[in-house]
């Protein structure tokens, strides 16, 4: 019994210590990716890699610094909104194929370049 007793007590003392210790490491980069779901971890950060050189900006233009996983940014939100608008454009061909991304209207720019660029 005396033996099962301390059993427990190492199980419970194990147990708090790898939680304190997910805690002091923060949340993970890869928690809340809201609509990229459908990729696996190790596509996440090709993508936003992707993202980020779409549209010229370090990762801080969307996300917090330190928290990744937060939404107090409220790029993030419009971020998430484009996203949703590239994949309901692209799943309207027929082909199954990626035929918009966020680079088809930003080319390297914050704002979508809505004009091409004067003649020269």
């Amino acid at each position: 019994m005396r033996l099962l007793l301390v059993s427990l007590a190492l199980v419970m003392c194990l147990t708090a210590s790898a939680q304190e210790e997910k805690k002091k490491k923060g949340p993970s980069p890869f928690e809340n990716p809201k609509n990229l779901k459908v990729l696996p971890v190790e596509g996440l950060q090709p993508t936003m890699q992707a993202y980020r050189a779409a549209l010229g900006v370090m990762c801080t233009y969307c996300h917090v610094q330190g928290d990744f996983a937060s939404d107090d940014n409220p790029k993030k939100d419009v971020a998430r909104m484009m996203i949703s608008m590239a994949k309901d454009i692209n799943a309207k061909f027929p082909d199954g194929k990626r035929h918009v991304s966020c680079y088809t209207c930003h080319r390297g720019a914050e704002e979508p370049l809505l004009a091409p660029p004067p003649a020269q």
